[in-house]
């Protein structure tokens, strides 16, 4: 891998026009997203004025996780799907060749012209846990599509001006996303073919490989799979869940694992959402099931049925199997069958 270059003289809060930028982090003077290969940069310019028109915003998360800070930023392609190709892969493969993320919010014009001007934000890279997620929003057309929104993350000195951050939702809303879950998982593995394999991939390929296997099984039978993105009450960041039931409103997170880890991880993003996912209106109640590639142990399923998560898992035929638990929470006769499970409450 070679060494980025770095950015003399240009310091964040820094505002320039494109001529200004080019000569010193290359690219080209247009598109949103500009590799410039000779010094292994790939340049991002954020408009909001540009993403209002289809549905989305640029900027910083208000809410910092335990790494620090966040900026989400939309891939390019303005009709249709966006891909996995061109300026997206450049964004999305920057670590592995060798190249910087810098990222410019637009600010205004040169007085006098229509030459706009770029504040410079600073130096970023990927998030390693969660590089990017997939959303819907509209095309240049109006047609509903899915979108790559990238999480970035700064690596050295940077401005954050409250201007830049997103706003928090004043409700929880949801979207219903066609393609995002199947676009998410194939974006995800093309991304590992770019990377060494690693104890985290390998987890990430097995969730991914028990989704995608769950999704057909249930799009065989008849049953309509989306993707649920959940815009939380309070909160500028959202959730995103790959496999939604919207006939039967039942969400399900699938795990890589039975261990321990994957499952207790399954469960408390389920527990975390369950309080903005039963605000959905449905005719049906909200059901909440976690999906594993075995039978988890006694524990687990125990652990599952105490706060009221239903249990669905690969058998040894290869298909699925509701687990039935022998007793509800109150100790009374019941099924944990998703179909039978309580409500969420």
């Amino acid at each position: 891998m070679t060494t980025p270059t770095p950015a003399p003289g240009l310091q964040p809060g820094t505002v320039l026009t494109r001529a200004e930028i080019h000569p010193i982090l290359g690219g080209a003077a247009f598109s949103g997203i500009c590799p410039a290969v000779e010094k292994r940069n790939v340049l991002l310019f954020s408009d909001s004025k540009v993403g209002e028109r289809y549905g989305y915003r640029d900027g910083w998360l208000a809410e910092d996780d335990d790494i620090g800070p966040i900026f989400t930023y939309t891939g390019t392609g303005k009709e249709g799907d966006q891909a996995r190709s061109g300026g997206n892969a450049a964004v999305l493969d920057h670590a592995q060749m060798g190249r910087t993320l810098h990222l410019f919010i637009a600010v205004g014009k040169v007085p006098g012209s229509a030459t706009r001007t770029h504040k410079y934000i600073g130096q970023f890279k990927l998030d390693e846990r969660n590089p990017f997620e997939m959303r819907e929003a509209k095309d240049e057309l109006g047609q509903d599509r899915s979108v790559i929104v990238f999480r970035l993350r700064p690596t050295g000195p940077y401005i954050r001006e409250t201007s830049d951050t997103l706003p928090s939702a004043a409700v929880s809303t949801f979207r219903l996303n066609r393609t995002g879950g199947r676009l998410f998982r194939k974006y995800r593995r093309q991304q590992r073919q770019q990377q060494q394999s690693t104890y985290a991939t390998q987890a990430e390929e097995a969730r991914d490989d028990l989704a995608e296997a769950f999704e057909e099984r249930e799009i065989a039978a008849g049953n309509s799979i989306v993707q649920l993105e959940l815009a939380m009450r309070n909160s500028t960041s959202q959730l995103s869940f790959d496999i939604y039931d919207e006939a039967s409103n039942t969400v399900y997170e699938p795990t890589p694992s039975a261990a321990s880890e994957s499952v207790i991880q399954a469960l408390a993003q389920l527990l975390s959402a369950r309080r903005y996912l039963r605000e959905i209106t449905h005719d049906q109640p909200l059901h909440l099931m976690v999906l594993t590639p075995s039978l988890p142990d006694e524990g687990l399923r125990s652990l599952l049925a105490e706060h009221r998560i239903g249990l669905v898992y690969r058998n040894d035929s290869g298909g699925f199997s509701e687990f039935a638990n022998p007793t509800t929470p109150s100790g009374a006769p019941g099924s944990y069958r998703c179909v039978d499970c309580p409500v969420a409450a």
